[in-house]
């Protein structure tokens, strides 16, 4: 059969139907965009291809693959659902790896990785595989039918044919879309699984589910940070509803200009399928799974143009997808969000609660096993909801007036930040230009520029390491401190700077990932986020003002032309970081500027 897709869309009392012819490209920007009003393409989007911005994977060869869109037509859904046939079935299925191997990696993972430093959460997958009974393409159009009549809240319900493979699902997220020049992004996580386990109250009240929403809302800001013009504005958080699962969500929206294959790779990939930061989530993710992930956690794109001929993009996740071969094999690919509070056994669980939402698609109506639905309407979610914003950044969820935040000793003033490979400085240079300053940011590999104030970000990693990454930036921090220079440390930056400074570094029994609390800096209380294994250890420094917890976790100091804070002033939990970098950067902007730092 020619390659086609069919597609509806959340809301929708009609679905699409696509044909064309399919051609392979290497890279995004190589994706097929002829003029012309509606949809022209529709990609699919491999997770391989992360690697077109430099970060790790392991290369399975799955190709990214684009349907080139001759016909488009739509459907009225209730036509659709009748016209698909009845009946499929699987046999011979189990996980590529069994719940004690899964266990043991997720073990590994909180031990190693987030224990160390590495990063805040990371999303492990593995793999249900199984043979469908009879011809492959007949048994997912028949999954398509139940999917349509049976699974809601997803953003696409959808099959894609393309002669090489099948894709079917129910996808419940955004992962980006851009219409009339308004990008938006939906991070969604937190999983209740309707088995009657527990109740959704406890789940909104749960502080593991709330850190790990607030955790993928701060990593999908940092990607609206580059490819909006202002960032992204908050809106939610929310409850995505399905059959067999609910989950918790927000919405991020903000203007931007880009060409939609340029916002398709600067926001590869969702930190709700990778991790955060995603850079090192790759890394973490090639190291413990050891395998290619072929499309899941990519995207199918959907590009084309409106009436006036503006780009469009609508861009789900490939998640909650069954992909079948030619012969019949069958991969239904689900993960785990691990974050500090995760347990193997919950995370097991996790996994096969996301399989079963597809898997039923496949089985016959007296195998599928009726979900339990969570209460409603309940009176307690939306107080439990609005509550999840109470101490949040009012700079990521309120509009205001350009200049409202100005700081006159700012204003007009120049600062370079040096990326130490999380984008967290995205957001902090956001947060800088509404301030006043012209901001830069530049990566730890390349020459500083020069600029008024140098400020050395947030990163992953163990700052006493003797890596390539490390060296450097201890080596700016000391031309910084010998040559005068205004600087400013964020998290790694900051225990960079304290360690050169004298201060001893110490690697927290309990990471503080994702964590807000109120702090005392400097004699005012402060609610701040952080984002750390590790922490500096205060000690009498002459000419050096140092704020610390009782047990001597440095949480800041300040001294001549220099000061470091060790949570994230960009943070959305950073609900006083605004305030704390007004109080901080003006007075490192009364010296006299050095000549700029040789690269």
């Amino acid at each position: 059969m020619e390659p086609f897709a069919l597609l509806h869309r959340d809301g929708a009392d009609h679905a699409e139907l696509l044909r064309g012819d399919v051609v392979t490209v290497a890279t995004l920007a190589e994706i097929p965009l002829p003029d012309g009003s509606g949809p022209q393409t529709l990609a699919l989007i491999p997770y391989r291809q992360i690697s077109e911005r430099g970060f790790a994977c392991v290369d399975d060869d799955a190709p990214l693959e684009c349907l080139r869109i001759t016909h488009h037509e739509t459907l009225p859904l209730a036509e659709l659902i009748d016209s698909l046939p009845t009946g499929t079935a699987v046999r011979d299925g189990a996980f590529d790896l069994s719940d004690d191997e899964y266990e043991d990696v997720v073990t590994d993972v909180l031990r190693d990785e987030i224990g160390r430093g590495e990063g805040a959460n990371f999303v492990i997958h593995r793999v249900y595989r199984a043979t469908v009974d009879g011809d492959p393409l007949a048994s997912a159009r028949a999954a398509l039918r139940t999917l349509l009549t049976r699974e809601r809240g997803a953003y696409w319900t959808f099959l894609v044919h393309t002669g090489s493979r099948t894709l079917v699902g129910a996808t419940p997220e955004r992962h980006v879309s851009v219409a009339d020049g308004l990008v938006m992004m939906n991070p969604i996580s937190g999983t209740f699984r309707h088995d009657g386990t527990r109740t959704l109250a406890d789940f909104l009240t749960d502080r593991k589910e709330i850190e790990e929403l607030h955790m993928v809302l701060d990593e999908e800001l940092k990607m609206m940070a580059t490819v909006a013009e202002h960032g992204g504005q908050v809106v939610g958080p929310y409850l995505k509803r399905m059959t067999h699962l609910t989950h918790t969500e927000y919405l991020l929206a903000g203007r931007g200009s880009l060409d939609v294959r340029e916002v398709l790779r600067e926001t590869m990939f969702a930190p709700t399928v990778t991790g955060s930061p995603v850079e090192n989530a790759c890394r973490v993710i090639a190291r413990h799974e050891r395998r290619g992930r072929g499309y899941y956690a990519g995207v199918l794109a959907l590009l084309g143009h409106d009436d006036q001929g503006r780009q469009t993009l609508d861009a789900p996740i490939l998640i909650r997808t069954a992909e079948i071969s030619p012969e019949g094999a069958l991969r239904v690919p689900v993960g785990a969000t691990l974050v500090r509070h995760s347990t193997p056994a919950g995370e097991v669980a996790e996994t096969h609660a996301k399989a079963a939402g597809i898997l039923s698609a496949f089985r016959s109506p007296s195998d599928r096993t009726a979900s339990v639905r969570p209460e409603h309407p309940d009176p307690l979610v939306e107080p439990a909801l609005a509550d999840r914003n109470t101490g949040l950044a009012r700079f990521w969820l309120e509009q205001r007036r350009p200049g409202a935040l100005t700081v006159p000793a700012l204003d007009g003033r120049t600062a370079v930040i040096v990326d130490a490979e999380d984008t967290f400085t995205a957001m902090l240079a956001h947060q800088l230009r509404a301030l006043g300053l012209v901001v830069t940011v530049v990566p730890w590999t390349a020459p500083v520029p020069a600029a008024d104030l140098l400020i050395l970000g947030p990163g992953p990693g163990d700052p006493g390491s003797s890596d390539a990454k490390m060296r450097r930036l201890r080596a700016l921090v000391t031309e910084a401190l010998a040559t005068a220079r205004p600087l400013l440390g964020v998290c790694l930056g900051h225990q960079i700077l304290s360690a050169e400074l004298g201060l001893r570094l110490h690697r927290r029994d309990s990471p503080y990932q994702g964590l807000a609390r109120d702090v005392d800096l400097f004699g005012t209380s402060r609610r701040v986020g952080f984002y750390s294994s590790f922490t500096a250890l205060t000690a009498a420094l002459p000419g050096v003002e140092i704020a610390a917890d009782p047990d001597g976790s440095v949480h800041a100091l300040r001294g001549p032309g220099f000061a470091g804070v060790q949570f994230h002033p960009e943070s959305v939990l950073s609900a006083d970081g605004v305030a704390v970098l007004r109080e901080l950067l003006p007075p490192l902007l009364e010296r006299v500027i050095s000549p700029a730092i040789s690269g």
